[in-house]
């Protein structure tokens, strides 16, 4: 099988495919940095969207996520958002998880693995 590698970087590929799997690298948004968890979270499962669609799937088959917040108290901010983008039916295995992230101006980062 050959291993598919998405947008690659010096440090790391946002997205690695191989056989029917697909792993993305933890996922934080870029131009809402520092803005609400509500507004992070938007763009980054636009972003997981077409990171999916690149590699040939959608989030319909997603089979695990790993969020990663930096305050709990976010946790029903980030529900609102995530309960109207995942498909019914088709929710992954998910953990959250609060951390501190690589910069202060990020508050929620993503992590998702699935089939295609």
């Amino acid at each position: 099988m050959t291993i598919e590698r998405i947008e690659p970087g010096a440090c790391m590929s946002q997205a690695v495919a191989y056989g029917n799997l697909v792993f993305l690298a933890g996922q934080v948004a870029e131009e809402n940095a520092g803005k609400s968890v509500t507004e992070q979270t938007r763009e980054i499962l636009a972003g997981i969207d077409r990171l999916l669609a690149k590699a040939g799937t959608d989030k319909s088959k997603l089979l695990s996520a790993t969020i990663y917040l930096t305050d709990l108290s976010a946790f029903g901010e980030l529900n609102a958002v995530w309960e109207g983008w995942v498909v019914p039916g088709s929710t992954p295995a998910r953990a959250t998880i609060e951390a501190r992230l690589v910069a202060p101006q990020y508050t929620v980062e993503i992590q998702v693995v699935a089939a295609r």
